[in-house]
């Protein structure tokens, strides 16, 4: 999952900012007679803060990655597949919890001149692969891959909210984004380090065009240049509800945020407008200022409510499309709080923990551990899935002797096996000798984070689905010294 993490801290953390933000426009075109009271004005920004959250987190890292070429994060401009060809490492510092799994390859398009064609080459059948469509409201509105479309060739459309076109022949199905620019995110699967040429040439064979050129036709105008606001943290933090105003001009109104659109009207944010909190008079921004306070206090409840614990692991589904989310704008931030750009459940699930079964913290530096699989159940998957060690504090790889950061299933036929089929990890700092090495996952001299993906999730039992009441359920963290 990607993540921006200085934003999800330190977003609400501005009051003492305010005094220094950008230069101020006017922010209420109407008379002050006519501004909400500061009970509604405080309802409005906590409203707006869970609303606006996720949509501001998308606009900074399109902003970084699509956009702003000296941000540090920059892959390639609008409809260009930037392919990463390395596998993740304890240097890779860009991104808590980064994916040893499925190097990606990064792709945003911009669909307001004409839709764009994605197209997939052959991909062997017991590699999994997977391009995820996700538009400005976060919404995952589209799947190209294994388990949604399959292991074959094909071109597939991708269109803004306004076209009104026909499919053209030749592409297999069509994708509507609810906004016109949209993160393509392709997930192709690692078995191992010494596989990186195979998926290389898996992302070789990965393509983006505009439709005209699919049809060999004449390209419509091109689409007018935009300013783009710079998306840095501590512009964020100083005046949220100005880059939400930027990013919504990027996200229709629809039925389902009409009425929370209308309150943020209210208090001068919306399309076009340039907020400013220091338009506000004093008493106006202190409330709202305590208003987004308790909205993201409402999103770090929600999320501790959110998962289920299992076995000490906590397990849930959050993400979805915009049918599944039907403007619950609680639920879309803290999906967003707790991995933007993470899977369905029908196409990954990502149970975590950070305790062991008696529910103390998991401490690499104190103790050894295990985790048993029993015989016959191994994670249920129709794909692969994986174990991924992580140090506690950071969410970072761990350096480690023999270089090994995850267990997945394609390494399971090499590990050693119980007398009854049961499979032992040994998780732990130091090896746990010769004969027990394959099952080594090593960890860090400190706290522990351990991550288990399970890619396309079975449906039929065992399972892991539905999330939290499954038929399947991960086994503990056992403390055994």
């Amino acid at each position: 999952m990607l993540t921006k993490r200085d934003l999800l801290r330190s977003t609400v953390a501005m009051a003492a900012l305010t005094a220094t933000v950008m230069k101020p426009r006017s922010v209420f075109a109407q008379d002050k007679a006519e501004w909400p009271s500061l009970l509604e004005a405080k309802d409005i920004a906590e409203e707006g803060f869970i609303y606006g959250l996720p949509l501001v987190m998308n606009y900074a890292v399109m902003q970084e990655f699509a956009v702003n070429r000296n941000s540090g994060q920059f892959k390639a401009p609008f409809n260009e597949i930037n392919s990463m060809h390395q596998v993740a490492s304890p240097e890779d510092t860009a991104v808590i919890t980064p994916n040893s799994d499925t190097p990606y390859s990064i792709l945003w398009l911009d669909l307001r001149a004409e839709p764009m064609v994605v197209s997939v080459p052959a991909v062997e059948k017991d590699r999994y692969y997977s391009v995820q469509l996700i538009d400005g409201n976060t919404y995952n509105f589209g799947y190209i891959g294994s388990r949604a479309t399959g292991t074959e060739p094909g071109d597939y459309l991708v269109v803004g909210p306004d076209w009104k076109g026909e499919k053209p022949n030749g592409i297999k199905q069509v994708f509507r984004s609810t906004t016109p620019f949209v993160f393509a995110n392709f997930r192709t699967q690692l078995f191992n380090p010494d596989d990186m040429p195979n998926v290389g040439k898996v992302q070789a064979g990965y393509k983006a065009q505009p439709l005209s050129a699919l049809l060999e036709q004449p390209a419509p105008a091109a689409a007018p240049e935009i300013a783009f606001l710079p998306a840095t943290t501590a512009g964020i933090k100083e005046n949220f509800f100005k880059y939400l105003d930027f990013a919504l001009e990027f996200v229709p109104e629809t039925p389902r945020d009409q009425a929370i659109r209308a309150k943020l009207a209210k208090i001068g944010v919306g399309p076009r407008k340039a907020f400013e909190f220091k338009d506000l008079p004093l008493e106006h921004r202190a409330e709202m200022l305590i208003g987004m306070k308790q909205g993201d206090d409402k999103i770090n409840k929600w999320l501790t409510s959110g998962n289920k614990p299992i076995n000490g692991w906590n397990v849930s589904s959050l993400l979805g499309d915009e049918a599944f989310y039907n403007g619950d704008w609680l639920m879309r931030a803290g999906a967003a709080k707790a991995g933007l750009y993470g899977n369905n459940a029908a196409e990954a699930m990502y149970p975590f923990t950070r305790t062991d079964t008696t529910g103390e913290p998991l401490d690499g530096s104190r103790h050894k551990y295990t985790i048993t699989f029993a015989p016959g159940q191994l994670p249920p998957v129709n794909s692969f899935w994986s174990v991924t060690m992580y140090d506690g504090k950071s969410q970072f790889l761990v350096k480690n002797p023999i270089n090994r950061y995850l267990i997945n299933s394609p390494m399971v036929p090499a590990m050693k096996k119980e007398a009854d089929g049961s499979l032992t990890l040994y998780i732990q700092k130091d090896s746990p000798g010769a004969a027990k090495e394959s099952n080594w996952l090593p960890a860090p001299d400190d706290t522990i984070y351990l991550v288990m993906r399970l890619y396309w999730p079975k449906t039929e039992a065992p399972s892991i689905l539905p999330a939290g009441e499954g038929t399947w359920r991960p086994p503990g963290v056992k403390r055994v010294s």
